[in-house]
């Protein structure tokens, strides 16, 4: 295509992302694969400064993994283990409360939980879990299990996922996370997970997790084997969706970590595809409040940065992480709060801590207690703050 029609392309698209205007698949496809990083970035923070202002996110929260033994094979997959190899580990009830002890005494307002899906382990192993927590510290806000958990757990017991579903929510199921959605086209999903939930399962999950009144993440994992068009593809079946349910809170892409993998023969993929990818996501995401730099995966200084490409969330303190830094993720397993404020303020954003479902933290005494203020305003005084 010549310059001056690339030219006139983008200027279209600049025009209509300003109005407020959706972009369509074709447009978004010449994103991905045409635009330049700057121009995608200058496009994907004026969606971030209209829904957020100058606000950058962050929670207070801890992860469990409480098993890495895993039926699934997944080429991309660093964390997974067999039943009886030196690393495979499953969580008794004493650890699960320790671990909610320790969030308590960090003052964390989340507790996130997703694992390996061990196949000798019941249902009521999973839901246990979730009950452990929950009795353990009932103000803790639990965000566990993917949709390809919960796809699990329903060939478990033979029941449909939303039973499923409202079982965990009966335990103390609060919201979901978005991993398991990888890349939906099965040109690509074939080949990296063939045997997990599809994304026709996944999707369908995320909508009934939504009608019970669940809020949930949704994720992207790129970097590896797909195509910039696969990648669109993805964006546009969650936009669908959202039209549909508004149940979404946040989307995260997260970048393929090859080493220790099936895949490890991938280069990482490079700061400058982590922030076209994150403008695209802003973009194609029109009626998505929320886009998170996961600094565990990019690095604090990409995911810093990303708060200029669209991201207005760099997630948490995020303390005990395993999936990622067993891919061979080189960030440290937790940061301070201080430390995420120096790195929000840095950029040119203000810190605002929030819960999981977005309502201001406010801190009191020691900073390990908190309360719950209203949902986040986009006011003088708290940009001011």
């Amino acid at each position: 295509m010549p310059v001056a029609q690339d030219n006139s392309r983008l200027q279209r698209i600049t025009a209509q992302v300003e109005s407020g205007e959706r972009v369509s698949f074709d447009d978004g496809v010449f994103l991905a694969e045409e635009a330049d990083v700057l121009a995608l970035g200058r496009l994907a923070n004026i969606i971030r400064e209209r829904k957020n202002g100058n606000y950058a996110y962050y929670n207070t929260n801890v992860h469990l993994n409480p098993t890495n033994v895993c039926v699934y094979r997944c080429v991309f997959c660093a964390f997974r283990s067999d039943l009886k190899a030196p690393k495979a580990y499953t969580f008794t009830d004493d650890q699960i409360r320790e671990r909610v002890a320790e969030a308590r005494r960090a003052g964390a307002t989340e507790i996130h939980v997703v694992g390996g899906l061990h196949h000798q382990q019941p249902f009521d192993w999973y839901v246990n879990v979730v009950r452990v927590i929950h009795e353990a510290w009932p103000d803790l806000h639990i965000k566990a299990w993917t949709g390809v958990e919960i796809n699990w757990f329903s060939y478990l017991t033979k029941k449909p996922t939303r039973w499923v579903l409202e079982q965990m929510v009966d335990a103390g199921l609060g919201s979901m996370p978005g991993g398991g959605a990888e890349i939906f086209h099965p040109e690509v999903r074939d080949r990296i997970c063939e045997h997990k939930a599809d994304a026709d399962s996944w999707l369908n999950i995320h909508r009934e997790a939504h009608a019970l009144g669940l809020r949930t993440n949704s994720t992207m994992l790129y970097g590896h084997i797909e195509k910039p068009w696969h990648r669109v593809d993805h964006l546009c079946r969650l936009r669908e969706l959202q039209d549909e349910t508004h149940g979404f809170q946040t989307f995260i892409p997260l970048a393929f970590h090859p080493e220790n993998t099936g895949l490890d023969h991938i280069p990482k993929a490079s700061g400058l595809t982590d922030l076209r990818v994150m403008a695209l996501s802003r973009i194609m995401l029109d009626n998505f409040d929320h886009i998170k730099a996961y600094w565990i995966m990019l690095g604090e200084k990409t995911a810093q940065t990303a708060l200029s490409f669209g991201a207005d969330d760099l997630d948490g303190t995020v303390v005990h992480e395993l999936i990622y830094h067993d891919a061979g993720a080189t960030t440290p397993e937790g940061l301070s709060v201080a430390q995420l404020h120096q790195l929000i303020r840095e950029a040119g954003r203000v810190p605002v801590e929030r819960d999981t479902l977005y309502r201001h933290v406010i801190r009191e005494g020691n900073g390990s207690q908190w309360r719950i203020g209203d949902p986040i305003a986009k006011d003088a005084a708290l940009q001011n703050a």
